[in-house]
């Protein structure tokens, strides 16, 4: 059974058929919300960032929402294989406390139990994380606005209903009560085109870091938000799955922005980026952006998923390749679907149950980044759909 799907945008598609795909073609690697969906990305995370990407030296932006967020902090880090690893074990190993006649454990509990092990999982890896010689690295937050500004009583109920409203009218105007901060690697302007969706760029620090990426968990009313954080704008942080599910981003590349100008040069050196070079001339950045995700359809905001409509293409991703499993693979897995969240009542207690469930999943996986990798030594533009 065929496990993986490539698609591509219109620009990506004239890419693969004119130059095939190499490491040294990307630029950028968005990582998506959609929480335990995630785990059946962990071994291309592995062969991505531990094998192929490795073949290659340029610089690549990687910009993650939610779980995505995590994946793509953990490629920063040292070692970055073992620690998708332990991304794997800690995430299917999850488990909080439920309080004697309460259904579910509550967002308190949640939030203090994921943040101490958000810390204890990087503990002393913040600071190679930041300072990552060729990965720069974007967490997406949704920070709230007026009535979401803090989490007080009733305030997130009415504030979650007013922006569902303001967002059913058009997906800008949620900004009037969520816009999106990204906390980004000092000097690391954004990978994609202004899109005229409310938000700011702040700076991540080592005193920011755990609570940027904490807040971009933060599931509104199964955490609680992360108020007020160090270099930012005051307010509650949630999920960046709010304003950024999927990442549907302007990913093209602007004309001016593909092209570096080059200094003439000895020809027997390399010049300022690595590239001989006779002369005068200019030199191409790497074009594409590379989507491992777990469907086809790349849904803008979290309060997008009803209105579908708005998960067609557009050309904001004329430049993107999805990797996403097939309809008939996930109808394999344990429960014939991708792990989700609805897994924690399915499962209810049995803790077990639901790690043997997701831990089959996570290994069924392995068919996913095997395929990739036999694609890449031939790759057939003829198997490639349209995005």
């Amino acid at each position: 059974m065929k496990a993986l799907q490539i698609y591509a945008g219109p620009r990506a598609m004239a890419h693969i058929r004119s130059r095939g795909l190499s490491p040294a073609d990307v630029r950028a690697i968005p990582a998506a919300a959609g929480g335990p969906k995630g785990l059946i990305l962990g071994a291309l995370d592995r062969y991505l960032f531990g094998e192929w990407l490795t073949e290659s030296s340029q610089p690549i932006d990687l910009i993650g929402a939610s779980i995505g967020a995590w994946r793509m902090a953990t490629a920063c880090t040292p070692k970055s294989v073992a620690k998708f690893h332990q991304l794997e074990h800690d995430y299917i190993h999850q488990d909080y406390v439920v309080e004697p006649g309460k259904k579910r454990p509550t967002s308190t509990h949640i939030s203090e139990r994921f943040g101490s092990n958000l810390r204890a999982f990087y503990a002393d890896l913040v600071a190679p994380v930041l300072a990552h010689e060729r990965y720069r690295l974007h967490i997406i937050t949704s920070r709230g606005k007026g009535i979401l500004s803090r989490e007080t009583g009733l305030r997130a109920g009415l504030g979650f209903g007013c922006a569902f409203f303001a967002n059913a009218v058009s997906r800008n105007s949620m900004g009037m009560f969520i816009e999106r901060v990204v906390f980004s690697q000092a000097h690391a302007k954004l990978p994609f085109e202004p899109d005229g969706y409310p938000g700011s760029q702040v700076m991540l620090t080592e005193l920011n870091f755990c609570d940027a990426l904490q807040a971009s968990c933060a599931i509104p009313f199964a955490l609680k938000s992360v108020p007020n954080i160090t270099g930012a704008p005051q307010g509650a942080y949630w999920d960046g799955g709010l304003t950024d599910y999927h990442l549907h981003l302007d990913w093209r590349q602007s004309e001016q922005s593909k092209i570096i100008a080059t200094n003439p040069i000895d020809p027997v050196t390399k010049g300022q980026f690595g590239i001989k070079n006779l002369g005068f001339g200019v030199s191409e950045r790497p074009s594409i952006v590379i989507y491992p995700h777990f469907q086809q359809a790349v849904v803008p905001g979290w309060l997008d998923k009803s209105w579908k409509s708005r998960h067609r293409a557009t050309a904001f991703l004329d430049d993107l390749i999805v990797l996403a499993p097939t309809a008939q693979w996930v109808a394999s897995l344990p429960n014939a679907k991708l792990p989700d969240r609805s897994d924690f009542t399915r499962f209810g207690t049995d803790l077990g149950a639901r790690v043997a469930a997701w831990q089959r999943a996570a290994n069924m996986s392995h068919q996913l980044a095997n395929e990739f990798a036999s694609w890449l030594e031939a790759p057939n533009p003829d198997s490639v759909l349209p995005l």
